[in-house]
C-alpha cells in the first residue's frame, strides 16, 4: 500500500527565534540583531581584512514589530493578523510578504520552526 503524503500549510508553521542571536531595541523601537563572527575564517578576515568581530543587522519597521513575536507559540496566521492589525493597508499584500520574510530570516538562520 501506498501512503500518502499529507501537504503540511506553511501558514500553520510556527517560527521561533533562533538561540544564539542577542538583539536590542532603540528607542524607536527598532530591534538591532548582534551576530558574533566565529570560525578560522573569519578570524583570519578580522586578522586581514579588519572584519569586525561583530555583525549588526538592523530591522525594518515591520521586522522590529514580528521579531519578539517569533516565540514559537503562534503560526504565520496569527502572526498575518497581528500585523494586519498594526500595519493596516500598509502590510499588504499581507501573507505573501511574511511567508517571503521568514524565509529569508530561515535562510540566515536567524530563526527555526517549532
Amino acid at each position: 500500500m501506498k501512503q500518502k503524503k499529507i501537504a503540511e500549510n506553511f501558514l500553520e508553521r510556527k517560527p521561533v527565534r533562533a538561540g544564539e542571536f542577542r538583539w536590542t531595541t532603540d528607542g524607536d523601537g527598532k530591534v538591532t540583531l548582534e551576530i558574533d563572527n566565529k570560525g578560522i575564517m573569519n578570524r583570519i578576515c578580522q586578522k586581514l581584512f579588519k572584519k569586525p568581530p561583530v555583525s549588526f543587522i538592523h530591522l525594518d519597521e515591520m521586522g522590529s514589530f514580528l521579531w519578539p513575536l517569533l516565540d514559537g507559540e503562534k503560526n504565520l496566521i496569527e502572526l498575518g493578523e497581528a500585523v494586519k492589525t498594526e500595519f493596516g493597508d500598509g502590510a499588504e499584500p499581507l501573507y505573501e510578504r511574511l511567508v517571503k520574510y521568514v524565509q529569508i530570516l530561515e535562510s540566515y538562520h536567524f530563526i527555526k520552526w517549532n
